[in-house]
């Protein structure tokens, strides 16, 4: 996708597979991790949990780190998936609003961000969350949602604070990118 001039890789949403979109959207590029990468992560983390569950025949599709059909990744198949990119998370404490986000941030440390948002849909009858990636590219924040046609890039620094708050506001969990130190 180019808007304007800057080259924008944004991938769709397909059944529950937001992680590996945002993943994908987080590091600007098809296929930097693939839906077998992110399984081959959540059944190491399976394997070495040492208070793995018993088997039972749900477990084949339910597992405990994602659904085997669907998708559906949890937060610790996120951060085993930006660790073998020498990235880190930083779980924002939500107390503190998104002002005390260093945006500008020294040094190039923050990479991007990567909302966990709670959805409703069906009259309320179905709860779920999303992950949604947020990517500062050439100077201008995006929203690069796989729910949306487009990125959305926000007019200015102000305008993205101001969405932040609001969606932690919602329930949003905000977990902060970070280039690990080399």
């Amino acid at each position: 996708m180019e808007e304007g001039k800057v080259k924008i890789y944004h991938e769709r949403q397909r059944l529950q597979f937001c992680l590996l979109h945002s993943l994908n959207n987080l590091f600007q590029g098809k296929d930097t991790f693939t839906r077998s990468d992110l399984n081959k992560i959540a059944e190491k983390l399976d394997v070495d949990d040492p208070n793995r569950g018993s088997w039972n025949p749900v477990s084949f599709v339910f597992r405990p780190h994602h659904n085997e059909i669907t998708g559906n990744y949890d937060i610790n198949v996120l951060i085993a998936a930006l660790q073998h990119k020498a990235k880190s998370v930083v779980w924002h404490d939500k107390r503190n609003g998104a002002s005390s986000i260093d945006l500008d941030g020294t040094g190039d440390r923050l990479m991007g961000i990567i909302l966990n948002v709670p959805v409703t849909k069906f009259s309320g009858l179905w709860r779920s969350r999303h992950w949604v990636t947020l990517r500062c590219i050439q100077g201008v924040w995006y929203n690069l949602d796989s729910d949306f046609a487009a990125p959305y890039a926000f007019k200015d620094t102000q305008q993205f604070r101001e969405f932040l708050d609001r969606i932690i506001t919602a329930g949003a969990e905000v977990l902060l990118v970070m280039n690990d130190k080399q």
